[in-house]
């Protein structure tokens, strides 16, 4: 009987060894998903298919209203603004989102419309593309394949800023907009298609490259011919910065090290060791002194929103101060605009608009400065060319009838 108490308790010792043992493994297991939760992810997202043997969706044919988020049947404003917008497919089967895929689609109707596109509608109509995105998994690592697909998207845009101008016709004013993945191909049409021609630079009001990087340097190169905002009343002028709080390092790390920007002639490269445009939204200047949020004019969480709709602004919610070209703020007072809690939350654009009420008072100033001037302009008469030289024409003699001739 002795004996068989002495086997029952080793055999209980053992289970509860082998117990323990597989909860530790498991725990174990858990905690180093956790901190690798982002790599698994991004795994998990890769479409498996090199983009030289992958079958693009079909491309948008901008002549179709389908092709568009918004675009007014009739012009309702004296001016326009061309809005793109940013990142809504994660990824896992294709490298870029096709334009009716329901899931993306549905993300830029209810959450970046209402709050990044709804504050620039007061200075213009809205004009906003549909195009093959780049999945965001494109921006999670340096792959060539998801240039391509980044490349893609951007041909996609400039495609449709060309069918943009013919809607406007060639006297009408504009902005454009981008914002996280639309700020790369805003920057794309702002270097190749308006910065070289004088007839669009003129009536160029701003141009918005929100939550995307932009080097010093560009503006010294291919946008050499369109200023930065210096102040709340310049125009004709390129606005940008990139925002993140000091404790987010993996967000500031990419912004600064790992993102990839446009170049000149349809490439990207890194933005590491280049300084960057940052624009304070809350004083609308270019400067590093610091913003206190009483002067914060309101963030909105406006999703779900529809055209015409405005939801209520939240003034006084954060500080903010240009560092090292990015915008670092202050948390929130109010948890609506607080970022999610998601995988890959700092390649992503959150579901509110921090500056929602600045950026829209901003553009209005800028439409105010700029359009009597551009009134002005138009009503002057065309400039009088230099005097040009004429030659005398030479003489030829008529022949005399009565010499015979």
């Amino acid at each position: 009987m002795l004996k068989f108490w002495h086997s029952l308790s080793r055999t209980r010792i053992a289970l509860w060894m082998i117990t323990t043992a597989t909860i530790g493994f498991l725990l174990l297991v858990a905690l180093a998903s956790w901190i690798m939760r982002d790599q698994i992810y991004q795994s998990l997202l890769d479409p498996g298919e090199p983009y030289q043997t992958y079958i693009l969706p079909k491309a948008p044919d901008y002549s179709e209203s389908s092709a568009w988020y918004a675009r007014p049947a009739q012009p309702a404003t004296a001016a326009a603004v061309f809005f793109v917008h940013g990142t809504t497919y994660a990824g896992g089967g294709d490298w870029n989102a096709a334009i009716d895929a329901e899931d993306p689609a549905n993300l830029v109707m209810e959450e970046q419309l209402p709050n990044f596109a709804a504050p620039f509608a007061t200075a213009g109509d809205i004009y906003a593309p549909r195009y093959r995105q780049a999945a965001l998994y494109t921006f999670m690592n340096l792959r060539e394949d998801g240039v391509a697909a980044r490349l893609t998207a951007s041909s996609d845009i400039r495609n449709a800023f060309s069918a943009f101008l013919g809607y406007i016709g060639e006297e009408t004013p504009f902005m454009i907009v981008g914002v996280g993945q639309g700020g790369l191909h805003s920057l794309a049409v702002l270097s190749e298609d308006v910065a070289p021609r004088p007839d669009l630079r003129r009536r160029l009001i701003a141009a918005y490259i929100l939550e995307h990087p932009l080097p010093l340097d560009v503006l010294q190169d291919q946008l050499s011919a369109i200023a930065p905002c210096e102040t709340p009343n310049n125009f004709r002028c390129v606005y940008s910065y990139v925002s993140a709080v000091s404790e987010n390092e993996n967000r500031i790390r990419y912004l600064t090290e790992r993102t990839m920007t446009w170049a000149q002639g349809g490439s990207l490269e890194r933005v590491e060791g280049r300084g960057l445009l940052c624009i304070n939204p809350i004083l609308g200047t270019r400067t590093t002194d610091y913003a206190p949020a009483r002067l914060h004019r309101g963030g909105a969480q406006a999703s779900g929103f529809h055209e015409g709709e405005s939801p209520a602004a939240l003034p006084a919610q954060t500080g903010a101060q240009c560092m090292d070209g990015v915008l670092m703020t202050e948390p929130p007072r109010s948890r609506s605009l607080y970022r999610p809690r998601r995988l890959a939350e700092h390649f992503r654009l959150p579901p509110f608009n921090l500056f929602y009420e600045d950026l829209r008072v901003d553009a209005g100033q800028r439409t105010e400065a700029f359009m009597p001037v551009f009134i002005d302009e138009n009503m002057q008469a065309p400039p009088i060319g230099l005097p040009e030289e004429i030659d005398d024409a030479p003489v030829t003699p008529i022949p005399d009838r009565a010499d015979g001739n």
